[in-house]
């Protein structure tokens, strides 16, 4: 098996044109067509420790959620971590691919996972995108319903256990107010607060929110944040689930590395 052929079997499912426009997911380094695949590495994050791992495990794949070069790279030296990367995932021979926004937007992708995991039922993109095929949903973020309305301060409680959260962020709401419908966007989804007010959710769910976005709402929406790596840390069993149904004759391990660069104390 190719490497080329993971990367297809990614795309199948969350085709590339579905990435916004600012993003860069897919290869981002390695000859997919040359190399036969010998293992498989999945991970949020590409780190050192992450590439190191994969050649340990004797696998020369990586793929992960988000992409390593973002951004344009002017010089491959030691001076950032992605130019470190470059370097040692060269020299260790290992691919990466990353499936980034794309995943996100497609039916069963990450916020689709995210709402799985809370239980959500009549779920559909909250800002709907161009539809792949008949009923095939694309779009950003997601909004839906519990299976039964839930005080507010019980519905955090539940989601800080589910997804394993230290520290969660939320405004002020009073105690009491029920929550049935939910908005939510894994990663940086603020963008989306206007559009799930404008949809009449009772609660909106995210990775990162600006500060001042917490003000004046207490009355209209509860808004819960659970941090970035915390919000799509089940992004690594998506992943795993897509590749074994075309994968496998060759290992797919999970990364046994936490890559999430903030800590709390």
């Amino acid at each position: 098996m190719k490497i080329k052929e993971v990367a297809e079997a990614l795309e199948r499912f969350a085709p590339l044109p579905l990435q916004e426009s600012y993003d860069n997911a897919g290869l981002q380094i390695g000859l997919t067509e040359a190399d036969n695949l010998t293992g498989v590495l999945l991970c949020l994050d590409v780190t050192e420790d992450v590439i190191r791992e994969a050649a340990q495990k004797g696998c020369n794949l990586i793929v992960s959620h988000h992409p390593l070069i973002f951004r344009g790279l002017k010089c491959i030296a030691d001076e950032t971590i992605v130019q470190r990367c470059v370097r040692l995932a060269l020299k260790e021979n290992v691919a990466i691919y990353s499936a980034h926004t794309n995943l996100d937007n497609v039916e069963g992708g990450v916020n689709w996972k995210i709402a799985e995991h809370l239980g959500l039922t009549k779920t559909k993109p909250l800002v709907p995108g161009t539809p792949l095929s008949e009923g095939w949903q694309t779009g950003s973020g997601l909004i839906g319903e519990l299976p039964k309305p839930v005080e507010a301060y019980e519905f955090l409680a539940m989601v800080k256990s589910e997804f394993n959260v230290e520290k969660l962020s939320a405004n002020r709401v009073p105690r009491g107010r029920m929550i049935r419908r939910v908005a939510l966007c894994g990663g940086a989804g603020d963008f989306l607060l206007d559009e799930s007010l404008r949809q009449g959710a009772d609660a909106f769910l995210t990775g990162e929110m600006h500060y001042h976005q917490y003000f004046g709402l207490e009355d209209r929406i509860l808004i819960g944040v659970l941090g970035h790596y915390e919000s799509e840390q089940y992004t690594i069993q998506l992943l795993k689930e897509i590749l074994e149904v075309d994968v496998d004759d060759v290992p797919i391990y999970e990364t046994q590395y936490n890559t999430n660069p903030i800590q709390y104390l």
